[in-house]
């Protein structure tokens, strides 16, 4: 496969503009599943998601390939295992978005990279140098900041968002171990079919009418979804993921900025400041990691 660097179409402006679009549709996914959750089942959210989310994965990877081929992997069980862990990870996520504003969940949210890190070492073989480890120790005193132990009450959404950071890593990580073998279609294949059929066993009896509202918000997180796919993969096709990886952490800005704009709550400075803590331990990862693929090897 030819490297996205080298690539005769690479245009990294554009590939920022799309992240960066694409970060703010996230953001107002986000706002229209805090929106839905409080008036609907989780459940139901999620499975309705995969519903539109799974008929278009279907239908954009059939256009042009045989899908039992594509289906064939290297790793079937972690592909099922990977699916699952995304699964679990949105549920969590979504659940959370019940109990506490979008900005303040990202901003915890945002451990993620230094939990990879960690996860990539025992999985991945990959060691564990003195910048990872100062990395991770940050990391912890950001997400302590801003979830203040002792300042204030430990609630249930913390666990929720503490379950969807260690589900989303470990699915970061086995993406990256299937990556090695299975193509990019064939892990959206996977991943479009076990989401579809566990949500759908695990939301259909929780399933309640919708009115106009709950439907114009459904079908805005599903297109945000889409979109946010699409963008980003057109993205991956202008510049290198190591150029754009940076970019993620904007999403905490961004939902700052939809937290207050859709709801009139600005973020406090405690948990700005720990989300930025958090943020400078990610990309001391990724600068660490960014520089050693650049290292020459004998």
């Amino acid at each position: 496969m030819k490297n996205a660097a080298t690539a005769p179409s690479e245009n990294v402006p554009k590939a920022i503009i799309l992240t960066l679009v694409s970060l703010v549709i996230f953001g107002v996914q986000d706002i229209a599943v805090k929106l839905l959750v409080a008036d609907f089942s989780v459940m139901q959210v999620v499975m309705i998601r995969f519903w539109g989310v799974a008929l278009f994965t279907l239908i954009w990877i059939g256009r042009n390939s045989d899908l039992r081929l594509v289906a064939r992997s290297h790793y079937p069980k972690l592909q099922i295992l990977r699916s699952v862990l995304l699964l679990i990870d949105i549920w969590l996520f979504s659940a959370a978005l019940g109990h506490m504003q979008t900005s303040d969940l990202q901003a915890m949210f945002m451990l993620y990279p230094i939990v990879v890190s960690l996860l990539a070492v025992p999985i991945l073989g990959e060691k564990m140098g003195i910048y990872r480890w100062i990395a991770v120790l940050v990391g912890f005193v950001g997400a302590m900041v801003v979830i203040r132990p002792g300042f204030q009450t430990i609630d249930v959404s913390i666990w929720l968002v503490v379950g969807a950071v260690l589900s989303f890593s470990l699915y970061t990580v086995l993406t990256r171990k299937v990556a090695t073998k299975d193509s990019t279609k064939t892990s959206m294949l996977y991943l479009a079919l076990v989401a579809l059929v566990l949500s759908t066993v695990t939301g259909v009896f929780e399933l309640e009418a919708m009115g106009m509202r709950g439907w114009l918000l459904m079908i805005i997180v599903i297109v945000c979804a889409i979109a946010t796919h699409l963008l980003f993969t057109v993205a991956l096709k202008h510049a290198p993921a190591s150029t754009l990886q940076p970019l993620n952490f904007l999403a905490l800005p961004v939902a700052v900025g939809l937290t207050l704009l859709f709801f009139g709550h600005m973020t406090d400075v405690i948990t700005l400041i720990g989300g930025a803590i958090t943020i400078g331990a990610g990309l001391l990862v990724w600068f660490r990691e960014t520089k050693s693929k650049k290292a020459p090897t004998n």
